[in-house]
């Protein structure tokens, strides 16, 4: 050895990594603990409101013989599958994904299924819509179509579901609305102009959300959502406002902050009564639409939310991809089981995305507090949608930036990704807007006589979304009503 050698410094070693980094890979990901902890908390704090929403729709329909589930049973089922299927995602998916009952998924169970079955059959459908879509996953069935999908049309994707969440945070809050005496469709509240105190609680949570967020302070959006609620239970408080106006939570404080959770619907499911209830073709159409809309609203939301992280490559293509998905599948069977309607990946996940949320841990942490409601069920109850709207506006500005990757010069490209971005907030499904740009693209590519650039998995798969959007027709013809 030369005296030169000898005089080298030693190479720094590199720190320990502590078990949560090795588990999670924060560090490769390019995250901390507090930015993962501060990102599920957001995340829960924006998506708390299903826990109460959902519970609403499903205990206000009657199914086939006129029976009802219990609101407050439906509340427990619902917070614990959401929490149970969410810490699964962490640990197993390692995404920042959160999971709850779809808003995509629970209007087909409610208004399609209960109206021909029992509610055990028709959460029996759920269960198999959970196994087809797990299926899907574990023989890479569904990891194939999702890498069929052009990379133009993922990266739509996550445009549209920044203009969908949006929408919903401006419909919820009032901001944007309808009245079945207007001349448009939608307009600026319900009468042509701003009414009432939960708007202004949005207003006010919105603009001081955008100005911490543009002056970078950490923590941006759950700090607006917090503000925002003290606002609003300030206002109920000294307004005296009209609770129907604030949609399904009033920001009231509870008297009491533990419940007593009550299981009660839980395994309460009938796999294949339904079959036999509504007849096989009602119940495989039902089936059907299920799992087409439970696959491609989870697929937008887990491509965009996760391109939004940052984890996917340069083709779109997301590491892990099979992990998430069958965790996904899981969750439909977890939560057809418990009568809380079919778990999937949920779009308010964004939010702790925008927050600095890259890996499971921020879910891990989600998972936990939503788990905790089935104790504290009253504090669901506290967040207004009108407080938590904000964070959906902001975060769906942020995800409209993907919009410059896409080559709007080339049409066979831009028109089937303009479908794609419109059509998710326009008809409020993913499912559409995926089907749109998908048979868009492949029937111009196909107009072009580019049959090389089409993926062979999109000609069957336009043929499954012609099905889907022919579905009425089909129904008549098969004489379902």
């Amino acid at each position: 050895m030369t005296e030169t050698q000898e005089r080298l410094p030693e190479k720094p070693s590199t720190p320990d990594r502590s078990a949560l980094d090795r588990f999670f890979d924060l560090r490769g990901r390019g995250t901390t603990v507090a930015r993962e902890v501060r990102g599920g908390l957001t995340t829960f704090v924006a998506m708390a409101y299903l826990v109460i929403l959902i519970p609403l729709i499903i205990g206000d329909a009657k199914d086939v013989t006129g029976a009802t589930l219990d609101p407050a049973q439906l509340t427990t089922m619902v917070a614990l599958s959401a929490g149970l299927t969410t810490l699964l995602m962490g640990l197993v998916g390692n995404a920042p994904l959160a999971m709850a009952a779809g808003l995509g998924v629970t209007p087909i169970v409610v208004f399609q299924a209960a109206p021909h079955m029992t509610w055990p059959q028709a959460m029996g459908l759920v269960v198999l819509e959970g196994v087809v879509i797990v299926l899907f996953a574990v023989t890479g069935i569904r990891q194939l179509i999702m890498d069929a999908i052009p990379l133009a049309i993922k990266q739509a994707i996550g445009v549209g579901i920044g203009a969908f969440i949006a929408l919903i945070g401006l419909v919820d809050a009032g901001f944007v609305g309808h009245h079945d005496t207007a001349s448009t469709p939608v307009q600026l509240g319900v009468f042509g102009q701003l009414v009432g105190w939960p708007v202004l609680v949005f207003c006010a949570g919105l603009v001081l959300t955008l100005v911490l967020f543009i002056r970078r302070v950490p923590g941006a959006i759950l700090i607006g959502i917090v503000a925002a609620t003290v606002f609003a239970v300030i206002v109920d408080k000294v307004a005296k406002v009209d609770p129907k106006s604030w949609g399904a939570v009033e920001p009231k404080l509870p008297h009491s902050v533990v419940a007593t959770p009550d299981f009660g619907l839980m395994f309460k499911v009938d796999l294949f009564g339904g079959f036999g209830r509504a007849g096989v073709v009602t119940a495989t159409v039902v089936l059907f639409t299920l799992v087409l809309s439970g696959f491609f609203d989870a697929m937008g939301t887990i491509l965009g939310v996760c391109e939004e992280a940052g984890m996917t490559d340069e083709n779109g293509r997301l590491p892990g991809l099979s992990r998430i998905l069958t965790v996904d599948g899981f969750g439909a069977i977890v939560g057809g089981g418990v009568n809380g309607s079919a778990n999937t990946a949920v779009v308010e996940s964004a939010a702790g995305v925008a927050e600095g949320a890259r890996t499971g841990l921020a879910s891990v942490v989600t998972g936990l507090l939503l788990t905790a409601l089935i104790f504290l069920t009253p504090l669901a109850g506290v967040v207004p949608v009108g407080a938590a709207a904000p964070a959906l506006v902001v975060v769906g500005a942020l995800m409209m930036a993907h919009a410059r990757k896409i080559d709007w010069a080339d049409m066979e490209i831009a028109i089937p990704a303009f479908l794609t971005i419109v059509l998710m907030p326009f008809t409020y499904s993913i499912t559409v807007g995926v089907a749109a740009g998908v048979l868009a693209y492949t029937l111009l590519k196909v107009a072009r006589g580019r049959f090389a650039e089409i993926h062979w998995l999109l000609y069957p798969l336009s043929l499954v979304f012609v099905a889907y959007f022919a579905l009425h027709p089909i129904e008549e013809a098969l004489g379902i009503k």
